[in-house]
Protein backbone atom coordinates (compact mmCIF):
# COMPACT_ATOMS: atom_id res chain seq x y z
CA UNK A 1 0.00 0.00 0.00
CA UNK A 2 1.02 3.31 -0.60
CA UNK A 3 0.65 6.87 0.23
CA UNK A 4 0.76 10.76 -1.24
CA UNK A 5 3.58 12.48 0.48
CA UNK A 6 5.57 15.78 0.23
CA UNK A 7 9.45 15.20 0.18
CA UNK A 8 11.89 17.55 1.49
CA UNK A 9 14.94 16.65 -0.78
CA UNK A 10 16.80 20.07 -0.13
CA UNK A 11 17.08 23.98 -0.75
CA UNK A 12 13.75 25.05 -2.11
CA UNK A 13 13.32 21.33 -3.72
CA UNK A 14 10.13 19.61 -2.76
CA UNK A 15 8.62 16.69 -4.33
CA UNK A 16 5.14 15.08 -3.97
CA UNK A 17 5.51 11.47 -4.32
CA UNK A 18 4.02 7.76 -3.46
CA UNK A 19 5.89 6.52 -0.96
CA UNK A 20 5.08 2.94 1.08
CA UNK A 21 2.82 3.25 4.11
CA UNK A 22 4.90 2.73 6.91
CA UNK A 23 4.31 0.68 10.00
CA UNK A 24 4.42 1.22 13.83
CA UNK A 25 6.70 -0.14 15.80
CA UNK A 26 6.94 -1.00 19.57
CA UNK A 27 4.87 1.82 21.21
CA UNK A 28 4.36 3.69 18.31
CA UNK A 29 0.97 4.49 16.57
CA UNK A 30 -0.04 5.10 12.49
CA UNK A 31 -2.17 8.13 12.33
CA UNK A 32 -4.03 8.64 9.09
CA UNK A 33 -3.87 12.26 8.40
CA UNK A 34 -7.28 14.33 8.45
CA UNK A 35 -5.39 17.59 8.02
CA UNK A 36 -2.46 19.43 8.57
CA UNK A 37 -1.13 23.27 8.80
CA UNK A 38 1.57 25.13 7.20
CA UNK A 39 4.24 26.72 9.40
CA UNK A 40 6.72 29.32 9.19
CA UNK A 41 9.73 26.81 10.67
CA UNK A 42 8.22 24.51 7.29
CA UNK A 43 9.09 27.24 4.86
CA UNK A 44 12.27 28.13 6.28
CA UNK A 45 13.39 24.53 6.49
CA UNK A 46 12.02 23.97 3.05
CA UNK A 47 14.30 27.71 2.03
CA UNK A 48 17.32 26.15 3.88
CA UNK A 49 16.81 22.49 3.11
CA UNK A 50 17.15 21.02 6.83
CA UNK A 51 16.97 21.87 10.18
CA UNK A 52 19.71 20.90 12.37
CA UNK A 53 17.43 19.41 15.15
CA UNK A 54 14.40 18.41 13.62
CA UNK A 55 15.02 17.15 9.85
CA UNK A 56 17.72 15.65 7.23
CA UNK A 57 16.49 15.42 4.01
CA UNK A 58 15.31 13.03 2.33
CA UNK A 59 12.05 13.43 4.70
CA UNK A 60 8.53 13.96 4.64
CA UNK A 61 8.14 17.59 5.41
CA UNK A 62 5.39 19.11 7.87
CA UNK A 63 4.95 18.71 11.68
CA UNK A 64 1.57 20.07 12.60
CA UNK A 65 -1.09 17.26 12.21
CA UNK A 66 -4.26 15.87 13.36
CA UNK A 67 -6.41 12.95 12.30
CA UNK A 68 -7.30 8.93 13.40
CA UNK A 69 -5.19 6.51 14.96
CA UNK A 70 -5.04 3.89 12.13
CA UNK A 71 -3.02 1.11 13.09
CA UNK A 72 -1.00 0.46 17.13
CA UNK A 73 2.20 -1.21 17.80
CA UNK A 74 2.87 -3.46 20.17
CA UNK A 75 3.07 -1.63 24.07
CA UNK A 76 1.13 1.25 22.96
CA UNK A 77 -1.04 0.80 25.68
CA UNK A 78 -4.74 2.96 25.94
CA UNK A 79 -4.73 3.46 22.12
CA UNK A 80 -6.61 1.93 19.69
CA UNK A 81 -7.51 2.39 16.40
CA UNK A 82 -10.56 4.54 15.31
CA UNK A 83 -9.63 7.17 17.93
CA UNK A 84 -9.61 11.19 16.87
CA UNK A 85 -6.60 12.77 18.39
CA UNK A 86 -4.14 15.55 17.63
CA UNK A 87 -0.15 14.90 18.19
CA UNK A 88 2.42 17.14 19.05
CA UNK A 89 5.48 17.11 16.82
CA UNK A 90 7.65 16.61 20.06
CA UNK A 91 7.93 15.02 23.67
CA UNK A 92 10.88 15.49 26.29
CA UNK A 93 12.76 11.81 27.61
CA UNK A 94 11.92 12.61 31.19
CA UNK A 95 15.10 11.23 32.14
CA UNK A 96 17.81 13.73 31.40
CA UNK A 97 19.40 16.72 33.57
CA UNK A 98 16.66 19.59 32.10
CA UNK A 99 14.00 17.02 32.15
CA UNK A 100 14.54 16.14 36.20
CA UNK A 101 14.22 19.96 37.05
CA UNK A 102 11.04 20.11 34.93
CA UNK A 103 12.48 22.15 32.41
CA UNK A 104 10.98 19.91 28.81
CA UNK A 105 11.39 22.53 26.28
CA UNK A 106 15.34 21.89 26.73
CA UNK A 107 15.09 18.05 27.04
CA UNK A 108 18.75 16.80 26.08
CA UNK A 109 16.89 14.23 23.65
CA UNK A 110 14.03 15.66 23.06
CA UNK A 111 12.53 13.80 20.06
CA UNK A 112 11.14 15.44 17.05
CA UNK A 113 7.66 14.03 14.56
CA UNK A 114 8.05 15.33 11.14
CA UNK A 115 6.08 14.09 8.06
CA UNK A 116 2.81 15.70 8.69
CA UNK A 117 2.44 16.19 4.67
CA UNK A 118 1.01 13.18 3.66
CA UNK A 119 -1.68 10.48 3.97
CA UNK A 120 -0.30 8.40 7.14
CA UNK A 121 2.00 9.11 9.29
CA UNK A 122 4.38 7.45 12.02
CA UNK A 123 3.51 8.69 15.86
CA UNK A 124 7.19 8.11 17.69
CA UNK A 125 6.34 6.34 21.48
CA UNK A 126 7.59 9.14 23.22
CA UNK A 127 4.91 11.31 21.73
CA UNK A 128 2.38 8.81 22.24
CA UNK A 129 3.08 8.48 25.69
CA UNK A 130 3.80 12.14 26.69
CA UNK A 131 1.92 14.29 23.77
CA UNK A 132 -0.70 12.40 21.97
CA UNK A 133 -4.08 13.64 22.80
CA UNK A 134 -7.72 12.70 22.09
CA UNK A 135 -9.56 15.11 19.85
CA UNK A 136 -12.12 16.60 21.92
CA UNK A 137 -15.71 15.64 20.53
CA UNK A 138 -17.00 18.05 17.89
CA UNK A 139 -13.49 19.80 17.44
CA UNK A 140 -12.63 19.84 13.47
CA UNK A 141 -9.00 18.65 12.74
CA UNK A 142 -8.35 21.42 11.02
CA UNK A 143 -8.58 23.67 14.06
CA UNK A 144 -6.85 20.94 16.03
CA UNK A 145 -3.50 21.06 13.33
CA UNK A 146 -3.14 25.11 15.83
CA UNK A 147 -2.63 23.30 18.57
CA UNK A 148 1.55 22.60 18.47
CA UNK A 149 2.19 26.67 17.50
CA UNK A 150 -0.43 27.64 19.76
CA UNK A 151 1.65 25.89 22.45
CA UNK A 152 4.83 27.28 21.76
CA UNK A 153 3.07 30.44 22.50
CA UNK A 154 1.83 29.22 25.67
CA UNK A 155 5.36 28.20 26.59
CA UNK A 156 6.41 31.35 25.91
CA UNK A 157 3.88 33.39 27.59
CA UNK A 158 5.04 31.04 31.08
CA UNK A 159 8.54 32.38 30.23
CA UNK A 160 7.20 36.16 29.67
CA UNK A 161 4.22 36.83 31.72
CA UNK A 162 1.64 39.35 30.73
CA UNK A 163 -0.57 41.23 33.74
CA UNK A 164 -4.14 43.29 33.40
CA UNK A 165 -3.50 46.79 32.23
CA UNK A 166 0.17 45.55 30.99
CA UNK A 167 1.15 47.87 27.36
CA UNK A 168 2.22 45.04 25.46
CA UNK A 169 3.74 45.79 21.55
CA UNK A 170 4.12 42.36 19.54
CA UNK A 171 6.37 42.45 16.95
CA UNK A 172 5.87 40.88 13.23
CA UNK A 173 2.31 39.61 12.34
CA UNK A 174 2.43 36.20 11.40
CA UNK A 175 0.80 33.19 12.79
CA UNK A 176 2.99 33.15 15.91
CA UNK A 177 2.81 36.71 16.80
CA UNK A 178 -1.57 36.92 15.75
CA UNK A 179 -1.06 34.26 18.77
CA UNK A 180 0.39 36.32 21.30
CA UNK A 181 -1.86 39.14 20.08
CA UNK A 182 -4.74 37.38 21.05
CA UNK A 183 -3.09 35.53 24.19
CA UNK A 184 -2.39 38.63 25.99
CA UNK A 185 -5.11 40.41 24.73
CA UNK A 186 -7.20 37.43 26.81
CA UNK A 187 -4.92 38.27 29.67
CA UNK A 188 -6.22 41.54 29.57
CA UNK A 189 -3.32 43.73 28.24
CA UNK A 190 -3.59 46.84 25.83
CA UNK A 191 -1.81 45.15 22.80
CA UNK A 192 -0.17 47.37 19.83
CA UNK A 193 0.61 44.85 16.86
CA UNK A 194 3.20 45.90 14.70
CA UNK A 195 4.18 44.45 11.18
CA UNK A 196 4.55 45.05 7.49
CA UNK A 197 1.20 43.13 6.13
CA UNK A 198 -1.73 45.04 5.94
CA UNK A 199 -4.25 42.41 5.96
CA UNK A 200 -2.59 40.22 8.90
CA UNK A 201 -2.39 44.08 11.10
CA UNK A 202 -6.12 43.95 10.21
CA UNK A 203 -6.71 40.51 11.97
CA UNK A 204 -4.99 41.55 14.68
CA UNK A 205 -7.37 43.90 15.10
CA UNK A 206 -10.23 41.93 15.21
CA UNK A 207 -7.85 39.91 17.74
CA UNK A 208 -8.51 42.68 20.00
CA UNK A 209 -4.99 44.31 19.52
CA UNK A 210 -6.02 48.14 20.27
CA UNK A 211 -3.64 49.86 17.75
CA UNK A 212 -2.11 48.67 15.13
CA UNK A 213 1.62 50.15 13.25
CA UNK A 214 2.49 48.99 9.72
CA UNK A 215 6.25 48.84 8.86
CA UNK A 216 9.09 47.63 9.48
CA UNK A 217 10.51 47.31 12.83
CA UNK A 218 13.67 47.70 12.11
CA UNK A 219 13.21 51.42 10.96
CA UNK A 220 13.85 54.08 14.37
CA UNK A 221 11.52 56.50 12.53
CA UNK A 222 8.38 53.76 13.43
CA UNK A 223 10.07 52.56 16.97
CA UNK A 224 9.80 56.44 18.32
CA UNK A 225 6.10 56.50 16.61
CA UNK A 226 5.52 53.19 18.58
CA UNK A 227 7.33 54.06 21.83
CA UNK A 228 5.34 57.33 21.84
CA UNK A 229 1.81 55.62 22.51
CA UNK A 230 3.09 53.89 25.39
CA UNK A 231 2.93 54.95 29.19
CA UNK A 232 3.40 58.78 28.14
CA UNK A 233 6.20 57.87 25.86
CA UNK A 234 8.07 56.25 28.47
CA UNK A 235 7.77 52.45 26.18
CA UNK A 236 6.07 49.25 26.63
CA UNK A 237 5.94 47.36 29.65
CA UNK A 238 6.13 44.05 27.93
CA UNK A 239 7.84 43.91 24.16
CA UNK A 240 7.54 40.34 22.27
CA UNK A 241 10.05 39.90 19.61
CA UNK A 242 8.48 37.58 16.60
CA UNK A 243 10.35 37.97 13.88
CA UNK A 244 13.61 36.35 14.30
CA UNK A 245 16.10 38.77 12.91
CA UNK A 246 18.89 40.88 14.83
CA UNK A 247 17.92 43.86 13.85
CA UNK A 248 14.12 43.31 15.25
CA UNK A 249 15.83 42.03 18.60
CA UNK A 250 17.49 45.35 18.92
CA UNK A 251 14.18 47.25 17.96
CA UNK A 252 12.73 45.09 20.81
CA UNK A 253 15.31 46.50 23.42
CA UNK A 254 14.55 50.05 22.71
CA UNK A 255 10.82 49.93 22.36
CA UNK A 256 10.39 48.45 26.15
CA UNK A 257 10.12 50.68 29.56
CA UNK A 258 12.90 51.07 32.54
CA UNK A 259 12.66 48.02 34.03
CA UNK A 260 10.39 46.66 31.05
CA UNK A 261 10.31 43.11 30.19
CA UNK A 262 11.47 42.10 26.67
CA UNK A 263 11.01 38.68 25.39
CA UNK A 264 12.91 37.56 22.36
CA UNK A 265 10.71 35.01 20.64
CA UNK A 266 11.85 34.84 16.76
CA UNK A 267 14.62 32.16 15.99
CA UNK A 268 17.50 34.28 14.19
CA UNK A 269 19.63 32.44 11.28
CA UNK A 270 22.26 29.58 12.76
CA UNK A 271 25.57 31.73 13.81
CA UNK A 272 24.01 35.32 13.68
CA UNK A 273 24.66 37.35 16.37
CA UNK A 274 23.00 40.88 18.40
CA UNK A 275 24.78 43.88 19.72
CA UNK A 276 22.34 45.50 22.54
CA UNK A 277 22.77 48.50 24.43
CA UNK A 278 24.29 48.12 27.77
CA UNK A 279 23.40 50.99 29.45
CA UNK A 280 19.61 50.38 29.01
CA UNK A 281 19.96 46.98 30.27
CA UNK A 282 22.09 47.67 33.16
CA UNK A 283 20.78 51.73 33.78
CA UNK A 284 17.19 51.12 32.83
CA UNK A 285 17.16 47.54 34.41
CA UNK A 286 15.18 45.81 31.69
CA UNK A 287 14.96 42.00 31.67
CA UNK A 288 15.41 39.87 29.00
CA UNK A 289 13.91 36.29 28.01
CA UNK A 290 14.12 34.42 25.41
CA UNK A 291 11.94 30.81 24.76
CA UNK A 292 11.91 27.96 22.73
CA UNK A 293 9.90 25.47 21.70
CA UNK A 294 7.02 24.15 24.13
CA UNK A 295 6.19 21.76 27.24
CA UNK A 296 3.48 18.86 27.92
CA UNK A 297 1.57 21.40 29.93
CA UNK A 298 1.55 23.77 27.38
CA UNK A 299 0.31 21.27 24.75
CA UNK A 300 -3.18 20.88 26.70
CA UNK A 301 -3.25 23.97 27.67
CA UNK A 302 -3.40 25.19 23.83
CA UNK A 303 -5.42 22.37 23.13
CA UNK A 304 -8.21 23.45 25.97
CA UNK A 305 -8.00 27.19 24.39
CA UNK A 306 -9.35 26.00 21.21
CA UNK A 307 -11.55 23.73 22.14
CA UNK A 308 -13.42 26.38 24.37
CA UNK A 309 -13.24 29.32 21.75
CA UNK A 310 -11.03 31.48 23.45
CA UNK A 311 -8.57 31.11 20.12
CA UNK A 312 -11.00 31.32 16.96
CA UNK A 313 -9.20 28.71 14.47
CA UNK A 314 -10.65 30.54 11.29
CA UNK A 315 -8.83 33.60 12.09
CA UNK A 316 -5.65 31.89 11.42
CA UNK A 317 -6.46 29.99 8.93
CA UNK A 318 -6.39 31.32 5.56
CA UNK A 319 -8.01 27.89 3.26
CA UNK A 320 -7.21 24.90 2.36
CA UNK A 321 -4.91 23.14 -0.11
CA UNK A 322 -3.90 19.99 -1.26
CA UNK A 323 -0.85 17.81 -0.75
CA UNK A 324 0.38 18.36 -4.55
CA UNK A 325 -0.15 22.23 -3.92
CA UNK A 326 2.54 22.27 -1.28
CA UNK A 327 5.45 22.96 -3.55
CA UNK A 328 4.06 26.36 -4.79
CA UNK A 329 2.00 27.10 -1.34
CA UNK A 330 5.69 27.09 0.42
CA UNK A 331 7.22 29.44 -2.50
CA UNK A 332 4.14 32.10 -1.89
CA UNK A 333 4.44 31.49 2.06
CA UNK A 334 8.30 32.22 1.59
CA UNK A 335 8.03 35.40 -0.90
CA UNK A 336 5.47 37.38 2.00
CA UNK A 337 1.67 35.59 0.57
CA UNK A 338 -0.85 37.42 2.48
CA UNK A 339 -2.56 34.27 3.58
CA UNK A 340 -1.76 33.09 7.72
CA UNK A 341 -1.61 29.78 7.29
CA UNK A 342 -3.40 26.77 5.42
CA UNK A 343 -4.89 23.87 5.93
CA UNK A 344 -3.06 21.04 4.21
CA UNK A 345 -6.01 18.13 3.29
CA UNK A 346 -5.11 14.62 2.11
CA UNK A 347 -6.85 13.13 -0.42
CA UNK A 348 -10.19 11.94 0.49
CA UNK A 349 -9.55 13.38 4.00
CA UNK A 350 -12.24 12.91 6.94
CA UNK A 351 -13.21 16.12 8.99
CA UNK A 352 -15.50 15.15 10.73
CA UNK A 353 -14.48 15.76 14.93
CA UNK A 354 -13.61 13.36 17.36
Amino acid sequence: MTMLAAVLYGPRDLRVEQLPVPEPGAGEVRLRIAAASTCGTDVKVWRRGYHQNMIRPPAVLGHECAGVIDAVGAGAAGWSPGTPVVAANSAPCTRCYYCAKRLYSQCETLTYMNGAYAEYVIVPESIVRMNLLPLPIGLDPRFATLTEPLACVVHGLQRCPVASGDEVVVLGSGPIGLFFVRLCVLAGATVTALGRNAGRLETATRLGATRVIEGDASDTGLQQQARATANGGRGFDVVIECIGVPAAWNAAVTLARRRGLVHLFGGCPRDTSVELATERIHYDELSITGTYHHTPEAIREALDLIATGRIVPSEFLSGSIGIDDLPKALADLSEGAPFIKLSVLPPNARLSGG
